[in-house]
This record gives C-alpha cells, sequence and structure tokens, in this order.
C-alpha cells in the first residue's frame, strides 16, 4: 500500500472489521472520500490512514462528530492546530471515561452484594 496502490470497498471493510453500511455511512458523513469508478470505490494511502484514526478514536468513544471535525482541523490548519485541539478532546474524554469506570465500578459492586444475598438465602433454604 502506501506508493499510492489503492484497495477496494470489500478490502477496506475487511481491513478494518467493519461492515459495508458502516463504511459507506463515514462516506456519507464525509469523513471517507474514496475514488469512484463507476459504482466501485477505490481507498488509497490517505483514506486508510483516516479510516485508522477514525477507528481509534471510536475505541477511546468519541463521537463521528468529533473525528470528523478533528480531521477537517487538520486539513484547514495543520498539525499544530490539530494537536491542540486532540489534547482538549483527550482530556475531556478521560473524564467522560473516568465517570464511565465509577459507573462500571459501582454497578458491579452491587450487583455482587446482591449475588452474594441471594447465595446466602440459598444456603438456607431446606433443599
Amino acid at each position: 500500500m502506501g506508493d499510492g496502490t489503492y484497495i477496494s470497498f470489500k478490502e477496506m471493510c475487511a481491513r478494518f472489521d467493519v461492515t459495508p453500511r458502516t463504511l459507506r455511512y463515514y462516506e456519507y458523513i464525509e469523513l471517507l472520500s474514496p475514488r469512484r469508478d463507476g459504482r466501485s470505490r477505490h481507498y488509497g494511502p490517505r483514506e486508510v490512514a483516516r479510516m485508522k484514526l477514525i477507528m481509534r478514536g471510536r475505541r477511546f468513544g468519541f463521537s463521528l462528530e468529533d473525528i470528523r471535525q478533528w480531521l477537517e482541523i487538520y486539513e484547514q490548519k495543520g498539525t499544530s492546530e490539530q494537536y491542540r485541539v486532540w489534547l482538549d478532546l483527550a482530556d475531556r474524554q478521560l473524564q467522560v471515561l473516568a465517570r464511565q469506570r465509577d459507573e462500571v465500578e459501582a454497578a458491579m459492586a452491587d450487583l455482587k452484594s446482591l449475588r452474594d444475598d441471594t447465595a446466602a438465602l440459598l444456603a438456607d433454604m431446606p433443599a
């Protein structure tokens, strides 16, 4: 890939383990702009790099709109502005993830307590 080689729609789906619907949606909201040849789409190095960033952003819980704006900033204003925006987004998302972690830990503690109470009730029941 690297030297101007293009991959197909099907190869792009396989490489990033996404459905055709997802890939078409990313194109629809202008996250990706594949080269079109009739009905077929071809993805070059730029689109593959963008898809890597999209997938990473999704893994961290960023919205598609956050990702779209961040990618747009790079195209319009360059790397240093993109890095500044990225730091703000990352700081905000770290707070969101910390809240989610706390909620999950609280839910797990409640569930474990209920499970233990139920196990104790069951142990006290006649067989």
